[in-house]
């Protein structure tokens, strides 16, 4: 090689990289932009929720965007932001171009400071590259520090999904909704149409997804689905809420071999690629339904798949949760593989023949028992495991907690005769030692003994009836406490609250009070005369509330903080033939209400239609801590009827509010108290105010420094739904147990509980 060759060669490869170099440079594609609307979404979700966005755009009066503008997705949470000063309209002007096109690095830095001073440091670029476009990576850098500074409470979460339909392959679906595994989304603004049958990683808040993190796989196995026949060498899936196609190869199988069972098919870019059916079957009675197992008669506790789902095959297919299993009923079989529950089939629907009740030690304080003593007077019959033993005729079984009967579970127990009952002799009700039909079963807890009594729901309602409306009150208004009684029965067996062990309810006044008094031949007939009816709104079982008296007037639905529109048909009047609704949402207003002792309503003829009390502030200062010396407390809302829902309590140290009913009562409510009823007789050892229909007057700071508060109230109870007092004077003034109830329960219809529909 000569010189001028070797020269050239040495100048010459670097001149050649310099040149790959300013190629790549020149050819390298534009980092992915971010479109406003996106990023001015996201930035709203840290502030808010899309509801919130939603309302404040129809509710606030400056429109931003034109008229004909109004209906894109992004203008909700653009306005937010116009609203909250955190965007500048002159600067970024309210129109479809602004929002469809790129975030530049100026408005990520202004928007960001906006939200958090000092946050848009981190992308501040030199006056040159302040109007380029900002690559979507580095604003989701910078949205997770806004995060960190402005979700404090982790309000937004990252799930791992996949992703089973969009508007594109599900004819049914709203404009922006995603149909996942982790639940149905909104994803205004989102390009997820292309990742159908992928694994995803998704930014959410609430139902609507932020972004799209990672597309982690294209290989999925959706487990546990229940198929169905298709048409054409197909099948059908349900995905949640959604049914989807799948052609069907023969190497597969046969499509009506797939029908009517549990399955895992597994994709690979969305083409069918296995098919695991699951066929095996059992069903029995649930005995307890936990987080991670089912307990099945005859089968033991079994553990719960991983992906365990559970599906409704009657009436309308439905995919439901694990507490839509009902202890105590065979309506359900189960699909078991590998030893595992992997879905239960709820192929029957609830009929509410029979119910399960923890029965409470003495005074209902605890549901669990040290030990048990029961007897019968026709003998007991005691079954666990393979063993069955005759008790002899009034013969007392003790069982504690370490009795080796309890090995394999529990123990059921039933009289040898039928017709008798069994006696609990180690728990004390008002009558004495409770007796109880049906069968009673024993389990052992960690903190001790279960008492679980199942029987025939008509039978608990006659131990029920007596319990909570003396049996010396007129047959019609017995009728309809039985009726209101079955109703809040059935919902409550379908809540399942005690469902981890083996129970719908207990014996308190959490629920129903059961067997605390004899029954009665008056009560009976009650029950017997009214078998099987409920109270019905549009098809559907009530929540059927009662209480004891009235103020005069009740309330509605929305005491405990829910909407009033989901119980229409407790809407809250006065106890009048009317049926009238008084304005009772000042202070003064319901002051006169309360104060006239006399005013006329169905229930105003018992003791507990008015009442009065004192108190002072250093008895209230034993309960309520927060605010020290207490100066003044006052009314500052009212619902319907004037029931109160929030109370201001002004102390040395500070304010709080109390808010609810329950909390009004118990909050001012002291075992000091001495309450005057309408009749003049006094109420004492109740550490409770009897409701929340109250007036309060300051009378003043004594030489002692102690602050008197008088309260006039009305009514005993929460006040929705029935007054069980107010229902005996109704049944006296020659009104039937259906007048009674539509009259307290709006719009409603009593009818045979077979005609529930779900």
């Amino acid at each position: 090689m000569n010189k001028n060759t070797f020269i050239g060669f040495i100048v010459g490869i670097p001149l050649l990289v310099l040149i790959l170099i300013i190629i790549i440079l020149v050819n390298e594609p534009e980092p992915e932009g971010i479109s406003r609307g996106v990023a001015y979404k996201s930035a709203a979700l840290l502030l808010t929720d899309r509801e919130s966005c939603e309302k404040m755009l129809k509710e606030h009066s400056q429109e931003y965007f034109p008229e004909k503008e109004q209906n894109n997705w992004y203008v909700k949470y653009m306005n937010y932001l116009y609203a909250g000063g955190y965007l500048d309209p002159h600067e970024i002007p309210a129109k479809s171009d602004t929002a469809e096109g790129f975030l530049t690095y100026k408005e990520a830095e202004s928007l960001a400071e906006a939200l958090v001073p000092g946050s848009g440091k981190r992308i501040h670029e030199s006056s040159k590259k302040q109007n380029k476009k900002l690559p979507a990576d580095e604003w989701w850098y910078l949205y997770e520090e806004l995060r960190q500074a402005l979700d404090k409470e982790g309000t937004i979460k990252v799930l791992d999904v996949f992703l089973y339909g969009t508007p594109t392959n599900v004819k049914t679906a709203t404009a922006w909704t995603a149909y996942t595994s982790g639940g149905n989304f909104q994803f205004e603004g989102i390009s997820l149409d292309s990742y159908i049958d992928w694994e995803l990683k998704l930014l959410v808040k609430g139902n609507e997804i932020i972004a799209l993190k990672e597309a982690v796989t294209d290989s999925i196995t959706y487990k546990n689905v229940w198929l169905t026949t298709g048409t054409g060498g197909t099948f059908g899936v349900y995905l949640g809420s959604v049914e989807r196609t799948f052609p069907l190869e023969a190497s597969l199988g046969q499509p009506e071999d797939f029908a009517n069972n549990i399955a895992d098919i597994s994709l690979k870019r969305g083409s069918l690629q296995k098919v695991t059916l699951k066929k095996k079957k059992i069903s029995g009675k649930v005995l307890a339904v936990k987080d991670d197992s089912v307990e099945v008669e005859g089968y033991g506790s079994l553990k719960l798949d991983k992906d365990f789902k559970v599906y409704r095959l009657y009436g309308q297919f439905e995919e439901r949760s694990v507490s839509d299993i009902l202890v105590g009923y065979d309506i359900q079989d189960f699909v078991v593989a590998h030893g595992r529950i992997c879905a239960a089939l709820l192929v029957r629907e609830f009929d509410a023949k029979s119910i399960r009740v923890l029965l409470m030690s003495t005074n209902f304080q605890s549901i669990f028992h040290p030990s048990v003593t029961l007897s019968a007077e026709s003998g007991l019959l005691l079954t666990y495991g393979e063993k069955e033993v005759k008790v002899p005729p009034k013969a007392e079984v003790i069982i504690d907690t370490s009795d080796e009967r309890l090995k394999d579970g529990r123990i059921v127990i039933a009289p040898l005769e039928k017709g008798d009952s069994i006696s609990v002799n180690s728990i004390q009700r008002s009558y004495g030692t409770p007796a109880y039909d049906g069968t009673i079963e024993i389990r052992k807890e960690a903190d001790g003994l279960l008492l679980v009594n199942e029987l025939y729901l008509e039978d608990y309602l006659t131990k029920v009836v007596p319990s909570e409306m003396p049996d010396s009150y007129e047959k019609e208004a017995l009728k309809a406490q039985a009726v209101c009684a079955r109703t809040y029965a059935f919902r409550q067996i379908q809540s399942n609250t005690y469902s981890k062990y083996g129970a719908h309810v207990d014996d308190s006044t959490r629920f129903q009070v059961y067997n605390n008094l004899q029954a009665a031949s008056k009560t009976e007939e009650a029950v017997r005369e009214t078998y099987g009816k409920l109270l019905f709104y549009n098809d559907k079982p009530i929540e059927a509330f009662y209480f004891s008296t009235s103020c005069g007037h009740t309330t509605d639905g929305s005491i405990w903080g829910g909407d009033p529109a989901g119980f229409p048909y407790l809407d809250g009047s006065l106890l009048q033939d009317s049926r009238g609704v008084l304005n009772l949402s000042t202070n003064s207003d319901f002051d006169e209400f309360i104060k006239k002792k006399d005013y006329p309503a169905f229930d105003s003829g018992f003791p507990m239609y008015r009442w009065e009390t004192t108190v002072t502030n250093r008895q209230l200062e034993e309960e309520i801590t927060e605010v020290g010396s207490i100066l003044n407390i006052t009314v500052t809302e009212r619902g319907v009827g004037g029931i109160v829902k929030k109370l201001r309590v002004e102390g040395s140290d500070g304010v709080m509010t109390i808010n609810g009913e329950g909390q009004v009562r118990a909050k001012l409510g002291n075992k000091y108290m001495s309450i005057t009823k309408l009749d003049g007789t006094l109420m004492k050892n109740f550490d409770s105010l009897p409701s929340a229909y109250i007036a309060i007057e300051n009378q003043g700071v004594d030489d002692n420094n102690i602050t008197t508060f008088h309260i006039y109230g009305g009514g005993f109870g929460h006040g929705v739904g029935m007054s069980q007092n107010g229902a005996q004077a109704m049944a006296k003034g020659g009104k039937n147990f259906e007048d009674i109830l539509k009259f307290f329960y709006h719009d409603t219809e009593v009818r045979e509980a077979e005609q529930s529909k779900e």
